[in-house]
């Protein structure tokens, strides 16, 4: 995490922007079940409040409280030693620990970094609630990372460097998408007994100085009605790698409901062979399963496989599981993470193993960061698995290494 030494972050009150950031966080809140949705300023050694949705439930917080930045949940998020997402923040091993949980009676979180020009965090969206939220999942996550782009514009009135305007992003998108400037990464799925690599997924970067993650280019292409041909360009620069798989070796692609309702992504798809596998995300919601599984059946058909990603994740992924009679099924990072410690995890886990067994369905769990989850993956029955202990998302060169050639 990198916060600015000099910057000293204060309320204000009345500010141009506040009405504007006190409706978002308000509409955050009611939308995700939570009773207090926060933005917060980091300095260099504290996470001051700066404004709050009008609603706060039961917990103690108000514009001006402040906390030592090593004592807070935003470090950690930034860090990585906690998700971003907590449906039940007293069931992890690190933020049931953190005096902060007991003293403002956290049982669920969701955060997401508000960045400035420079792409580095200079504060976080927040949403608390005093009980666990099982509801909470990547779908919430998302809705977050929009909202903080929604706020990223406003910064400025609560004295914070703000990012550039949405029209910005807009005109930006559309010069991606103008100039094919889009950077494809792969990440393997590997046998957890050998260490095999069976697959990589396709996953799309953009210049981090005006989308630091994925998740911006994504909203800003949506923003400007470019959702479906930022998704099919990045599909089509990711396939452009597909002659250097070596034998055996599937490519996995991330495609929305909404784009595989396109018929230019079922004619790329079905032109370049069987070797691709679809992963159906939940980045717009389904309307018409009848139309989406036409599609499905049709790939299926084709020897293609359709994955399921985020299962276990909410009720949509499984929905999805339903619906489209997956060939694969991807176990979300929400159930995988911590699991050798978690006897509730492992017994779903175990679960869904013998599902996917009895559909004739592959199985991957995501986000395997340790031995120990491996292992206990392992003897859970799950055979496949993708995460930063297996492999980070690299050049394709990386992404293979140790496969065999020939």
């Amino acid at each position: 995490m990198s916060v600015d030494e000099d910057r000293d972050v204060a309320p204000t009150t009345g500010a141009p922007g506040e009405p504007e950031v006190r409706q978002i966080l308000d509409r955050v809140r009611e939308h995700l079940g939570m009773d207090i949705a926060f933005l917060s300023g980091l300095t260099a050694s504290a996470e001051v409040v700066l404004a709050t949705s009008s609603e706060t439930g039961p917990m103690q917080m108000a514009v001006g409280d402040e906390r030592d930045l090593d004592d807070t949940y935003c470090v950690r998020v930034l860090s990585g030693l906690i998700p971003p997402v907590l449906p039940d923040a007293r069931r992890h091993p690190v933020a049931r620990e953190l005096a902060v949980t007991a003293e403002l009676g956290i049982g669920a979180y969701l955060g997401a970094p508000l960045r400035g020009p420079d792409g580095e965090p200079v504060g976080m969206l927040c949403c608390l609630a005093r009980g666990a939220n099982p509801l909470l999942d990547e779908d919430a996550l998302r809705v977050l990372g929009l909202a903080a782009a929604l706020v990223e514009d406003r910064m400025g009135a609560f004295g914070l460097p703000h990012r550039p305007a949405v029209s910005d992003r807009v005109r930006w998108i559309r010069s991606v998408l103008a100039e094919r400037a889009v950077r494809t990464v792969f990440q393997p799925v590997v046998h957890l007994g050998t260490g095999e690599v069976v697959a990589v997924e396709a996953l799309s970067r953009f210049d981090p100085e005006r989308f630091p993650t994925p998740v911006h280019a994504f909203a800003a292409a949506a923003a400007a009605g470019e959702a479906v041909e930022l998704e099919l360009l990045a599909a089509e620069c990711a396939l452009a790698r597909l002659g250097d798989l070596p034998p055996g070796v599937r490519m996995s692609i991330n495609l929305s409901a909404e784009a595989l309702a396109d018929p230019r992504t079922t004619d790329l798809l079905l032109a370049h062979g069987p070797a691709v596998a679809v992963e159906v995300t939940e980045h717009t919601p389904v309307h018409d399963y009848e139309a989406l599984t036409s599609v499905t059946n049709r790939l299926r058909a084709a020897g293609h496989q359709v994955a399921v990603d985020d299962a276990g994740a909410g009720f949509a992924s499984l929905r999805h599981v339903l619906q489209l009679r997956p060939t694969a099924i991807k176990l979300d990072l929400a159930l995988v993470r911590g699991c050798d410690l978690d006897p509730v995890r492992r017994a779903l886990i175990r679960a869904v193993a013998e599902f996917a067994r009895g559909i004739d369905s592959w199985l991957v769990a995501e986000g395997v960061e340790t031995e120990h989850e491996r292992a206990t993956l392992r003897e859970l029955g799950v055979d496949y698995g993708q995460g930063y202990l297996l492999g980070r998302p690299a050049p394709l060169a990386d992404a293979l290494r140790g496969v065999p050639r020939g």
